[in-house]
């Protein structure tokens, strides 16, 4: 299911340049405009996210983030503060009052796609559970170890961040770049055969027969299957 974004923005071209980038990359977006019911709507819409214009017409972007923080249904949406207040006054105010982040206009929409996805990784890693077991494989993410029956394995943290992915999503396959999107992110100096290399390591740790896996499988022509233990 795709995340949900809010885009608070009453400036009809800058809130039409962003949801045209958020919806390229499979985003889920809702257009408002600062009306005295955003917070209404914002409870029933539920988003994963929030981008919040400070100077609205009808409310302000600070005291709309205060109610947001004090919401049940919200109070833990990451909120990202879109505007053209520059000042260090008006940055430090918005991180204090509940702001996750704070971006100056102009930005370019790069930019703003990766501090997007960053707090959208930041939020599942929060709401993750600390233990993650299936088969002979148990992951433990608050000591970031990971033991293979009742064997520990000695991952690089590349390496563990890559088999914490397989573990999380086994039976379906990855193309080498969507496994660099998911695992390495924004480090857009690595290439699809930094995945085969990691891939390659790893199943020397996991694999009894490292050149015929058992369970990190090759998809010929595509990426790798993480097949679930039986």
């Amino acid at each position: 299911m795709p995340k949900r974004i809010a885009i608070v923005e009453d400036e009809d071209e800058l809130a039409a340049l962003i949801d045209y980038n958020l919806s390229r990359q499979g985003y889920q977006t809702q257009l408002l405009n600062g009306s005295k019911g955003t917070l209404k709507t914002l409870e029933q819409a539920k988003p994963d996210l929030i981008l919040l214009d400070v100077m609205l017409p009808e409310v302000d972007g600070f005291e709309l983030c205060r109610l947001i923080r004090q919401s049940a249904v919200l109070g833990r949406t990451p909120v990202l503060f879109l505007t053209a207040r520059s000042d260090e006054v008006d940055r430090v105010l918005g991180l204090e009052i509940g702001g996750d982040d704070y971006m100056t206009k102009p930005f370019s929409p790069r930019e703003l796609i990766a501090r997007v996805k960053a707090h959208l990784r930041r939020e599942e890693m929060d709401n993750e559970p600390p233990a993650l077991s299936i088969g002979p494989f148990r992951l433990d993410r608050t000591s970031r170890r990971v033991y293979l029956a009742e064997r520990e394995l000695s991952l690089t943290s590349t390496e563990f961040n890559l088999l914490e992915f397989f573990l999380n999503h086994p039976g379906r396959a990855y193309s080498r770049d969507q496994l660099l999107e998911s695992v390495w992110g924004e480090q857009r100096y690595v290439t699809p055969r930094t995945v085969d290399v990691h891939v390659r390591r790893l199943r020397e740790q996991i694999e009894e027969q490292p050149d015929s896996p058992r369970y990190l499988t090759t998809v010929r022509g595509f990426g790798y299957r993480f097949e679930e233990p039986a």
